[in-house]
């Protein structure tokens, strides 16, 4: 990549074109990858459409779709006209879509058809476009310019708005980040030098596009590096992910811990310790090791087996599972980062790792733990750097809280350094609760304990009435295989089971934390909790 060349979304796919034109860029898994000459032409004829309907700089388009190659095309030729994208998630409610749709004052909308229905009943009078994003045909509009022209893409500053990513974050209240072209376009360029992408490399994409993750290293860093991204027709269920990843054969996925975690916990680990004799053996470090380098091995397999990169980030990763992930040799990768920073800001490639850190910061981006302990070293992570967001769209007064006059942004995570540079999560500043001597307790190092026990699926650790209480998961789903043999008290036995299992996990997790962090209870929780599409638990429903 030259570095004189414009950081904005058409240099950078102009440059991709001219080197790659013929390379596979974007494709169903089913179907015939779409060449990035061939995306070229459907960007152009989009644009001319849009200019046609009286789309200009600065105006605001949504995308309410799942993945698609038509999203990523939707997404660059409303960039290429220097119109902004606001991106929804596909499982957001009714409710929150029509605010987006006001709060951003989005002029038209592509949707899929799938989604279709969210939007038919919206109050929503300044949307005067609205296309149908399988096949670019409009299905809703106010105005039509026949002669418009499209704008030249060398327009397009590298301080413009592109975006504005609506987060669904975990404490309710969704924000419009700003990002410029600039804030991306960095991002993307410095995590290529962490993971280089080139062509050949077939990226599999479970995470949703409008998630700035997905957007910026699945999709934008494929694009520059001349990879091609596939899509799945459905959601990424076992049914549907194993046959793809069988015949993509990926070498680059994203995922966030959640997808990991289930695979190792509902399907690795019962395996391994599923008699006696195992558990026994299980318990053996330099055993338990071989076990998981054999267990590693055919997890690979059903990646496809040529994984060379699995990108890990949006949550913290439970302890016990990236052992399990080092003891395999599986080429996983931490990231961290936010939407507000677009959004990598520190990572290490496979093998370089530390267990439950991050790695260092990447190329270009500075971090710092603004007044740390004197003792722990721990303290707020601030962030500086060119993929800091423009802020925080129509809310000022939220964006000076965050960031400062210097440029540096508040993540509002609590962490530390090493020796090394690497850098270690410690949680949400938000989340931490003060116990009643005034001690920092962190419930995701609680949740941690309590993650790691036998049947526990997720949970929760809030405050209620001064106390710590522990909302539980359990996985009925291995209990049941366990117990099958029992038929007719099937049920029965299990909810004695969990009974038991809750007592027994309250005393397991207070033998292994300080004593300002011992649970008063132990609460079963009998489906999983909300979740935001990073699968982080939304705390503020349970708090």
């Amino acid at each position: 990549m030259k570095n004189e060349l414009k950081l904005t979304f058409p240099a950078l796919f102009d440059e991709s074109v001219k080197n790659y034109g013929q390379a596979n860029f974007l494709s169903f898994v089913d179907e015939k990858p779409l060449t990035f000459d061939e995306v070229n032409s459907e960007i152009e004829k989009l644009k001319s459409l849009l200019s046609k309907h009286g789309i200009k700089k600065g105006d605001k388009l949504a995308i309410l779709s799942v993945n698609m190659p038509n999203w990523g095309i939707s997404y660059l030729a409303i960039t290429f006209l220097g119109a902004v994208v606001v991106p929804i998630l596909p499982d957001f409610h009714e409710s929150e879509i029509e605010n987006i749709l006001k709060h951003s004052g989005a002029k038209g909308i592509f949707v899929s058809d799938k989604l279709r229905g969210k939007i038919e009943h919206l109050d929503c009078k300044g949307l005067s476009l609205c296309i149908r994003i399988e096949d670019f045909s409009v299905f809703k509009t106010d105005t039509e310019l026949p002669d418009a022209l499209v704008p030249d893409n060398s327009l397009i500053a590298e301080d413009d708005m592109a975006t504005i990513i609506y987060t669904s974050g975990t404490t309710g209240k969704s924000k419009g980040v700003m990002l410029s072209h600039k804030n991306i376009c960095s991002n993307a360029i410095a995590s290529q030098k962490l993971q280089n992408i080139s062509v050949g490399d077939r990226m599999l994409s479970i995470l949703p596009m409008s998630h700035v993750l997905e957007n910026t290293l699945g999709f934008i860093l494929p694009m520059i590096g001349g990879g091609c991204t596939y899509y799945l027709p459905q959601a990424p269920t076992p049914s549907v992910l194993l046959p793809a990843m069988e015949k993509i054969r990926p070498t680059i996925m994203l995922s966030v811990p959640l997808i990991i975690e289930k695979i190792f916990k509902l399907r690795v680990r019962p395996k391994l310790t599923k008699s006696p004799v195992l558990r026994t053996m299980y318990k053996i470090s330099f055993i338990r090791k071989l076990l998981h380098r054999a267990a590693g091995k055919k997890l690979m397999k059903s990646f496809g087996g040529e994984l060379k990169f699995f990108g890990i980030g949006g949550a913290k990763l439970d302890s016990t599972v990236e052992q399990f992930l080092i003891d395999a040799k599986f080429p996983y990768a931490i990231g961290y980062g936010l939407t507000e920073t677009s959004p990598l800001l520190a990572g290490a490639n496979p093998g370089d790792g530390s267990l439950q850190s991050t790695g260092p910061p990447i190329d270009g981006v500075e971090i710092k733990i603004n007044e740390p302990d004197s003792k722990s070293g721990e303290g707020e992570i601030w962030a500086r750097g060119p993929n800091v967001m423009m802020g925080y769209y129509n809310d000022p007064e939220i964006t000076a809280e965050v960031l400062t006059e210097d440029g540096w942004f508040k993540t509002g995570d609590l962490g530390s350094f090493d020796n090394k540079g690497y850098l270690y999560i410690k949680g949400r500043l938000k989340n931490m609760i003060v116990g009643s001597s005034g001690e920092n307790i962190y419930p995701e190092e609680i949740e941690s304990v309590i993650n790691n026990f036998r049947f526990v699926i997720e949970s929760v650790v809030v405050q209620q009435k001064g106390k710590l209480v522990a909302l539980v998961h359990f996985n009925r789903e291995e209990l049941e295989t366990r117990y099958q043999h029992l038929r007719e008290e099937i049920t029965e036995h299990i909810e004695n089971q969990i009974e038991e299992l809750r007592s027994e996990l309250h005393d397991y997790v207070n033998a292994r934390v300080n004593k300002f962090s011992q649970l008063k209870t132990v609460v079963v929780h009998a489906e999983p909790f909300e979740k935001t599409a990073t699968q982080k638990i939304k705390r503020f429903v349970y708090a």
